[in-house]
């Protein structure tokens, strides 16, 4: 059985059931915001130590990307019971279970099974650093869950960008220095902070491309609460702050080669321009996947200045 959805007209044709159903679901282009923090709080815990444990930092890693894959199906669900496409508005990607290519049942069942495997992972890292990993890992499990569920979902409220933020920016970072290493360090801290607001601003320019439909589901988001000016500003902040705080990373760390994310400064002005020029509509989803691999390219930059650095100190 072929579904195709009813609300863009050139949205795919999904075999239900079918892997590539599961792909619309899990959506595996995001899973780099949930890479990038990992692999930034580990090179730089080993920068700072000189040390690192492959078999930890692979379960962080495990971790990281299974909660990210519970917020996308856990949103893809969570939207299609609040009746959230039932307008014929959204302009955003298409969701499994609004167009039938997964039942709400099964979705559900893959987020249990994702949950339980992740809960897995954070019991086996609990042997590396005690119950407090346990806790982070379950705050981290909640807001997976609470983003698209639960009677007031964070999606449906201004804090959808702070908690990507904190969640895949502070603790993500913080939390994989503090595992692999037992410390957290000062450049780790300011780290955090660029990569939270990178993944921030990619839920901005989802956030900003569906004003008006959001508006109408009653989505009270940060685009739709401060207005259009304002979305624009809050994307603007969390895409050239992270290079702002380069200098000061390299200036900590004593690590000129820290400054090496610099070179994309060019392509963050390029997809500032984009994102101001967009017209209204699916031609926003590139700007999103582009901001996507911009924060993985600034981690990557980073994390090879740190092993820089470390080389020739």
């Amino acid at each position: 059985m072929t579904v195709r959805r009813a609300t863009l007209d050139n949205a795919p044709s999904v075999r239900s059931g079918s892997l590539q159903a599961w792909a619309v679901a899990v959506r595996p282009r995001t899973l780099l915001v949930a890479l990038s923090p990992v692999l930034v709080g580990a090179t730089l815990g080993f920068e700072r130590t000189g040390a690192i444990d492959w078999l930890a930092a692979l379960l962080v890693l495990g971790a990281s990307l299974l909660m990210q894959v519970i917020t996308n199906m856990q949103n893809d669900v969570g939207y299609t019971v609040r009746g959230g496409d039932s307008s014929g508005t959204r302009t955003g990607l298409p969701r499994a279970t609004a167009n039938g290519w997964l039942s709400v049942r099964m979705v559900r069942a893959g987020i249990v099974l994702a949950a339980a495997v992740a809960t897995a992972l954070g019991l086996a890292l609990v042997a590396y650093r005690g119950w407090p990993v346990l806790a982070i890992g379950c705050t981290s499990l909640v807001a997976a869950l609470a983003y698209m569920g639960g009677p007031r979902p964070i999606a449906y409220s201004p804090y959808g960008e702070l908690t990507v933020f904190v969640f895949f920016g502070l603790v993500a970072v913080t939390g994989t220095d503090w595992v692999l290493t037992g410390s957290v360090g000062t450049v780790s801290l300011l780290a955090a902070v660029a990569i939270g607001s990178l993944a921030a601003a990619a839920l901005a320019v989802n956030n900003h491309r569906d004003i008006a439909h959001d508006r109408l589901v009653g989505r009270r988001t940060f685009a739709v609460t401060f207005g259009d000016a304002a979305s624009r500003g809050l994307y603007a902040t969390l895409l050239f702050g992270p290079f702002a705080l380069l200098p000061v990373m390299a200036l900590v760390a004593h690590a000129p080669a820290l400054l090496l994310p610099v070179l994309l400064l060019p392509t963050a002005w390029q997809l500032h321009r984009s994102f101001l020029r967009c017209p209204r509509g699916t031609a926003f989803n590139q700007v999103l996947f582009r901001t996507f691999r911009l924060e993985l390219w600034y981690a990557a930059l980073l994390s090879a200045g740190a092993l820089l650095g470390r080389a020739l100190a």
